[in-house]
This record gives structure tokens, sequence and C-alpha cells, in this order.
């Protein structure tokens, strides 16, 4: 496959169009609430309570924003239906049974068109002449292909990504600006990857010398294997195996600033949220939850839906559904219990010492020895 080369401007917007509009009575339709207040206001927009304008949706998702539905200046406001305040003249309320959700269901309608990036190379790609890129794909201004790897069809290569040998990239991916993807590594299809990853790199592994000596690196001799439907956020490190693969299987979902360390497995549809740390050969199972800021240890096993909170440290095996908390990380239930003992502390002290006191004077009452 050559693809054909293309000339600057590469990102192309589908239409030139302005944002749609859609009056209060249509967003209710849409919304599968009810309505209070006039049926005719202009909607074009969406912004959060506090920032709205006269013209844009809002909604009311978590009960601590609930003071700022009056003062906002949203037309149309997607509310709860324990909310029971009137609507001020020319505003409107949807009353709907989960407001959050009902917002989701309409936030696409206002969004921009989405960018479509033309097929072919730019100019000032460099594309090795054994790498097979599909015509359909697109490689992006400064971008680098080399020698034997294959991008899929439809793929984008933004500007400045680097895709090493024999490289394999799958359909439909979207890899933005900047991204490294190291030599033999495997993205699936419809994979995204945000800007500032890195995916391939070596693992940490050394035999170290105390001794005054140098450090001896050991070989990272294996890949990343990224299956389909994966999205890396932003400024993620995923480090190749020492031998096999580092593996994030089909539909996880990886935030920005985590790091992946050498042969750890990501289960299906995981979410890891923003810098946590994964320590090498750790197995995180399917559909498990690692919230910000957890740390993991190496060669570890975190079961099948398996939650750990954030800034959790995790030491040993975590069970199938278990929900963990603190560091160390323990149950749910014996982190309570311990958190509820910490706080009876000086409470508890204070006893102790009121139990002294009345032993001291009780031995003072005890007739002498002897």
């Amino acid at each position: 496959m050559n693809p054909t080369r293309i000339e600057a401007p590469t990102q192309l917007y589908t239409e030139n169009r302005p944002m749609k509009s859609l009056t209060s009575q249509e967003i209710a339709g849409l919304a599968g609430g009810t309505l209070k207040g006039p049926g005719d206001l202009v909607v074009s927009g969406v912004a959060s309570l506090a920032e709205a304008r006269p013209g844009d949706l809002s909604f009311l998702g978590n009960d601590k924003y609930e003071p700022q539905v009056l003062p906002s200046k949203a037309a149309v406001v997607l509310v709860p239906e324990k909310f029971t305040a009137e609507p001020p003249a020319g505003r409107a309320w949807i009353i709907c049974k989960d407001a959050s959700a009902a917002f989701m269901k309409i936030v696409g309608r206002f969004a921009p068109p989405p960018v479509v990036f033309a097929p072919g190379v730019h100019p000032t790609a460099v594309v090795h002449p054994t790498a097979k890129v599909a015509d359909s794909a697109h490689i992006g201004a400064c971008a680098v292909v080399e020698a034997g790897a294959v991008v899929g069809e439809r793929s984008v290569i933004g500007a400045q990504v680097y895709v090493g040998q024999e490289v394999k990239i799958g359909d439909d991916c979207l890899i933005y600006p900047q991204v490294a993807v190291r030599e033999r590594c495997i993205i699936g299809s419809r994979v995204i990857i945000h800007c500032g990853t890195t995916v391939g790199s070596d693992g940490f592994g050394y035999v170290p010398d105390m001794t005054g000596g140098l450090h001896t690196k050991i070989p990272q001799v294996g890949i990343v294997q990224i299956d389909d439907d994966v999205e890396v956020g932003a400024n993620v490190a995923i480090d190749r195996a020492r031998f096999g693969r580092t593996w994030i299987k089909r539909g996880a979902k990886i935030d920005n600033l985590v790091q992946i360390a050498h042969n750890v497995v990501v289960g299906e549809l995981s979410f890891i949220i923003a810098q946590v740390g994964i320590s090498g050969s750790t197995k995180i199972g399917r559909g498990c939850v690692l919230w910000g800021q957890v740390g993991v240890a190496g060669h570890l096993e975190i079961g099948d839906g398996a939650q750990v909170f954030a800034q959790s440290g995790v030491g040993s095996d975590v069970p199938p559904k278990a929900i963990f908390f603190g560091s160390p990380a323990t149950e749910r239930r014996e982190f309570m219990r311990t958190q509820f003992n910490i706080h009876r502390i000086g409470k508890i002290s204070d006893a102790v010492k009121a139990l002294e006191k009345e032993l001291a004077a009780l031995k003072e009452q005890l007739p002498p020895k002897g």
C-alpha cells in the first residue's frame, strides 16, 4: 500500500454549520421528562449551572449544587423529581428521574461538528518504504512510521506521532499528537490514545550493584498489546514486558498520568483512574475500578469486579467484587472499623487515665503489707 501524499491543512470539519437549537419542549421529549415552564424557550448550548448564559441547558446532578439552580442564567435546567422550586419567569425545568443521565442523552445534540482527517500522508511525514499504510489512513505532519509497521483502514496517526518498527495498528484508531508506540507493539481496532502517551517503553528492570559498580540493565524483550475499543489518556506510560506481553484487554479505559509496568494485565472493561501506578506482573481482573492515585505492588491479583478507592496502597491480593480502602488497603468493613476505632482513641485514652487514677486511689486504701 502506498498512501497518497496530501497537502496541508489535513484536518477538515465535516460542515461549517451553526450549532443546532432545540426548544424546551423538544428537550423534554428527548429527556423523557416533564416540562415545568414555557415550551418555546430556545436552547443552543450547554453549560454548568454557575457558567450558564441565557439560551443554555444545564442540569442538577448533585445535591450540593442545588443552591446554584435559581441564581443560574440557564434557560432550561434538568432537575430531579425531588426538586420542588418553581422556575422563575422566562426559564423552565425539566423534571427527570435521573437528571445526569438525561443530560448525557442530550448533550451530543449541541456538540460541535467532528474533525475529519483527510486520508493520505502529510508532506512532512516520514513513512518507511516497507511500512504498510492503508489508503484510507491519515498520517499527520512530522509523524514517523518505521520499517515493517502496519496502519489499518481509516486510522489516524496524528502530528509528531512515532510508530516504531513492526508495530501493528488496527482499523479506525485515533492516535493523537506526540504519542510514541515503540517497536513490535500491537494496537487493536477502534483504540484511542491521547497526547503524550508512550506505549512500549522499557520496563524498569535492573540487577542492582550497591558496592560502587553500575547497576546492570535487564533486557526487556516483550511487547505491549492493546486490544480493541481501549482508550488511553494523556501522558500515560505502558511499559513493554520483560518477556511475553503487557496486556490491556478489550474495552479497558485508562485515565491520564497512569503508570503500567512490565507484564501487567488489565482486564476487560476495567477503569484505571488518574495517577494510578501498577507494579510489574500484577493482574487486574475484568470490570475492576482503581480510583485516583491508587498504588499497587507487584505480582498481585485483583479479582474481577473489585474496586480500590482513591489513594489506597495495595500490598496483597484483592478478592473478586471486594471493595478496598486505605493504605495498607483493607476490605471496606475492616477499614471502617479501624477508622471508627481511631476516632475513639482519645476517649479510650481518657477512660484509661481515669481508671488508673481510680486504681491508684484504691491501692492507697489497702492496708500496708506485712
